[in-house]
């Protein structure tokens, strides 16, 4: 069973936000942005604005109504700023015309003075300065600094990783209504629609209940939408509950690009300590995560870095610690993998860093460390059901890892000007979000009295197939034809206090709500039958629509059956919840049972490089992945591809580039770059692992979501190789992406590269004019 959306996609049927046909008096809104990134606010003058033909309203934090905060885990972050400024693209005002046109004219009618403060961008700097969001974590197993000494070898360094832009096709936006209640209807493009739906009553001043958000699907999302759609969500409201009109907030493709926060660039320390077996026995790991301006998601992202800090290995000793930096840049937000990327990437550079510099392959000594059966995590959860060796094992055979190493090296004697790398990239994800109350999920079902069925709940179709599952656990849980059923949008009246469709975790908790309520209903229906047929309810069953008593078909089917049950007075609807079982953690020690369940693979990686001009090709990603038992195998598969592309892109041509004063400089696809159609690997084949998969996964088919988007580390280790085939003397450090421009520089560190002036037409002036107290 495929994907429910493609078809309508391809015929332009599927509805965005911005599809949704424009009511009578919708005004448009814009933004008025902070020209400069910190400094503090001394005025705002929108009189040469409100001159404007089609001007309706210049909307400022004194117009808020309510508390002027959208801050979910540290309330830090002003709807519209308030006093001082802290990054460059802050929302300052929000400007409603009757047009598009007008609005985003009368944004450079609107005068900001600010006085500017000291701007801080390195991660470092601000912790140096004890600019920090939440205070270091650290976790910690065994005793590292005791261990040292027992190692045969220790080995330090430093990672970089750099951000990433979501770049989801459809931009940021909201829609919306005022209702005659005095509350508000938004329809918007959001992983959350609980958190919009609570911060924006908290702006307005309202009880969540005058708040409805409702969510048909999403244009890609990728983590950008979890907690970053709350603002225009928020403002959009503000303007249709101030003014009485429907508002509409769509960002173009630059304003979002440089308005809204990225993954997370992490800049650490690494410490790694090996026997004489090549047997990983200390590990000591220190992130710097540049979170940003305000804390948005990024504490929760920081816990995740520290959970998958140690990847898919067992490591005794462990110290891994972790600053939340508050830096002068837009505040950076959840992205696929939601900080565990970062951690991976620094242990897998560990590993490399250990091998190249004893002579070996990295291969070597992630597979003797690769978990096993009941090894511990840093944070004492053990391993169960652990497949990280057969994962490692199947790749291996399948894809003929010796024969890889081989043509691999065959390829780099016979040619002076290409070479070819190879790297092992095993991965281990935890799956469940890692607050434990999160956790939870509510399906409303539906039966109608034509055999139809409605499926209301939590979770957000965002391209991930999610609401194809959940059609799936209904029709089979019923035992009937998924024709039948509909997935409705998704609502906060109908399913109240959801979580976001995050964490890989959607299909999981928003597919378990679902079942439940289904096996009410099918139970209800199934004694019904037993009593009106005076058969034994035990054996009783549905399939295919067809009521079965011990297998055989008995006097009734699924229309006949619900028509009964309504004339009886039977109710056909059934409200379920889900809350994932086991699960704890404290926060206070560091350990717990945070996930329930991990889901394993390795992949292959070989690249070609041209040693000459420093360009690249991904030849072959090859991988085995831990499905579970896979309820849709071709949208599981796509989630694999797509997901190991955009890790490829991270780690090779998607490079966000700031100046010191906080400004965006890759700041369109002119300068952004990510992986188009000749970047994809010419090989990328995926092999279904064989295994039982999981209780605690919905029919035992385990999360696809982001696990695969760590296989495009790979990628990096691979070019790492071929550079070093070419110059083995090359001191290459630990720094992605690995852009062609990087890897022109390793192969010839004689090269003296001097990089081209930034050209005007990419700093262009802000959209508001600017005063600074020393311009006057």
């Amino acid at each position: 069973m495929n994907h429910l959306d493609p078809a309508r996609h391809v015929r332009g049927e599927s509805q965005y936000l911005d599809d949704i046909p424009v009511q009578h008096g919708t005004l448009y809104a814009a933004v008025v942005e902070s020209p400069v990134a910190h400094g503090k606010l001394l005025s705002i003058d929108a009189t040469a604005a409100l001159q404007l033909p089609g001007v309706v309203r210049v909307l400022t934090a004194v117009d808020i109504p309510g508390e002027n905060q959208i801050g979910g885990i540290v309330p830090d972050e002003p709807l519209l700023a308030e006093g001082h400024v802290h990054f460059r693209g802050q929302p300052v005002a929000l400007v409603l015309a009757d047009s598009e046109h007008a609005a985003h004219a009368a944004l450079r009618h609107v005068r900001v003075e600010v006085s500017p403060l000291p701007i801080i961008v390195d991660p470092r700097e601000a912790a140096a300065q004890g600019e920090l969001i939440v205070p270091p974590r650290t976790f910690r197993i065994g005793a590292a600094e005791e261990a040292w000494a027992g190692c045969a070898h220790v080995f330090e360094g430093v990672a970089e990783s750099g951000g990433q832009e979501h770049l989801y096709i459809e931009t940021q936006g909201a829609y919306a209504f005022p209702t005659e209640m005095g509350g508000v209807r938004v329809i918007s493009s959001t992983q959350g629609p609980t958190a919009v739906q609570r911060h924006t009553a908290r702006v307005l001043g309202v009880g969540m209940h005058q708040v409805e958000v409702d969510v048909t699907r999403l244009g890609g999302g990728f983590g950008g939408k979890e907690d970053q759609a709350t603002t225009w969500g928020a403002l959009a409201a503000l303007g249709a509950f101030v003014v009485r009109r429907p508002v509409k907030l769509v960002l173009d493709r630059m304003a979002d690009m440089r308005m809204t926060g990225k993954r997370h660039p992490y800049s650490s320390d690494f410490k790694i300590g090996l026997d004489a077996d090549l047997r990983i026995v200390a590990y000591e790991v220190t992130f710097y995560q540049n979170a940003g301006a305000a804390a948005d998601l990024s504490p929760a992202v920081l816990e995740r870095t520290l959970f998958h800090a140690t990847n898919a290995y067992f490591i005794p000793n462990v110290t891994a610690t972790a600053y939340s930096c508050r830096t002068n840049l837009p505040p950076n937000t959840a992205f696929r993998g939601f900080g565990g990327p970062q951690g991976m990437f620094v242990i897998e550079s560990a590993i490399a860093c250990a091998a190249e510099k004893l002579g070996v392959t990295p291969a070597d000594i992630q597979q003797r460390n690769l978990l096993r059966e009941g090894d511990l995590f840093p944070y004492r959860q053990p391993t169960e059901g652990c497949h990280a060796e057969q994962a490692w094992n199947t790749a291996a055979e399948l894809y003929d890892l010796s024969a890889r190493r081989r043509e691999v090296a065959e390829f780099n004697a016979a040619h002076k000007l290409q070479k070819k790398g190879l790297a092992v990239m095993p991965i281990c994800f935890g799956i469940s979000f890692t607050k434990t109350a999160m956790n939870q999920a509510r399906a409303l079902v539906h039966i109608y009295t034509d055999g139809s069925v409605g499926v209301s709940t939590g979770a957000v179709e965002m391209g991930q197939g999610v609401n194809i599952k959940i059609a799936q656990v209904a029709a089979q849980t019923l035992g009937i034809s998924l024709s039948r059923v509909k997935v409705e949008s998704t609502n906060t009246t109908r399913v109240a206090n959801t979580s976001p469709s995050a964490a890989s975790a959607t299909a999981d908790l928003n597919g378990k709500a679902t079942q439940l309520a289904c096996l009410a209903l099918r139970e209800r229906l199934l004694r019904l039958a037993a009593t009106e047929l005076k058969i034994n309810y035990e054996g009783l069953q549905i399939e295919n629509e067809q009521v079965l008593a011990a297998g055989k078909p008995a006097d009734t089917t699924w229309e006949k059956l619900v028509s009964a049950a309504y004339w009886q007075r039977i109710s056909l609807s059934e409200n379920a919840h889900y809350a994932t079982p086991d699960l704890h953690f404290n926060p206070e020690t560091n350990q717990g049972y945070p996930f329930a369940y991990h889901v394993y693979g390795t992949a292959l990686t070989t690249v070609r490089v041209d040693c000459l001009r420093g360009t690249y090709e991904v030849e072959a990603v090859q991988i085995a992945h831990d499905f579970g038992q896979s309820m849709n195998p071709a949208v599981d598969r796509g989630q694999i591809e797509g997901g190991a592309v955009q890790g490829i892109g991270w780690m090779t041509l998607e490079e966000l580039v700031f100046n010191d004063e906080g400004r965006l400089l890759s700041n369109s696809l002119n300068s952004y770059k990510i992986p188009d159609l000749y970047s994809v690997p010419k090989v990328l084949d995926v092999h279904f692992l064989d295994t039982p998969g999981h209780s605690r996964a919905v029919l035992r088919s385990k999360a696809v979501g982001e696990p695969p988007l760590m296989y495009g580390i790979g990628t990096y280790f691979a070019l790492r190789d071929a550079i070093r085939a070419f110059n083995p003397a090359a001191d290459i450090s630990f720094s992605a992406p690995m852009t062609p421009e990087k890897v022109l520089v390793n192969l010839h560190p004689d090269f003296k590269f001097t990089p081209a002036p930034t050209p005007a037409w990419n700093s262009p002036a802000p959209l508001n004019s600017v005063t600074t107290s020393e311009d006057s």
